[in-house]
């Protein structure tokens, strides 16, 4: 894939996610806020808006403003930007895959950086999965883009590699 269709599938899908995540709290904001917790399939999906003003699971949550706002706000966004530069300026040698994973990553980091800003460091959560006690933390679209943009990273690095390469190697032994 050339250049230019790989910046565009990058800064689309972003945009898709930020977009998916702006949505999805806003109606946990408006149907969820206030109400008790919705379930699912025997409990297994739980649907309760809490707000969190912590990293995962809550932690940090009982940092000060100023300490939360550099390391939860400022430091990730400097990552982010870190990142956008590097998957544009690497697009053309990145594989489709990690091209995307990098783009689930950013859009999920975004995502959550906007209510950090937008809301006093409060990040909207409203999903969690699981069965009996043993159950996820409460997380939101952004959580999911963020995981979902590692995992494949982290598959993308155990690809193949082509036979030629494979069959080289192989020769030389």
């Amino acid at each position: 894939m050339k250049l230019r269709p790989k910046i565009i599938l990058f800064c689309l899908s972003s945009l898709l996610f930020i977009g998916c995540d702006r949505i999805t709290k806003d109606l946990a904001k408006d149907h969820l806020m206030y109400r008790e917790p919705i379930t699912y399939l025997h409990n297994t999906v739980v649907l309760e808006y809490v707000e969190n003003t912590g990293a995962a699971l809550s932690l940090g949550d009982n940092l000060s403003k100023p300490v939360s706002f550099w390391l939860l706000s400022v430091a990730p966004l400097i990552f982010l930007v870190i990142l956008f530069i590097y998957a544009l300026r690497k697009a053309e040698t990145l594989s489709k895959w990690k091209l995307f994973a990098f783009s689930l990553i950013f859009a999920g980091g975004v995502g959550n950086i906007i209510d950090r800003l937008a809301y006093d460091r409060h990040v909207t959560d409203f999903m969690n999965v699981g069965i009996d006690n043993v159950r996820t933390g409460i997380f939101n679209v952004a959580d999911m883009c963020v995981t979902a943009g590692v995992i494949i990273l982290l598959f993308s690095y155990w690809e193949r590699k082509p036979k030629a390469e494979v069959g080289s190697q192989s020769s030389e032994a």
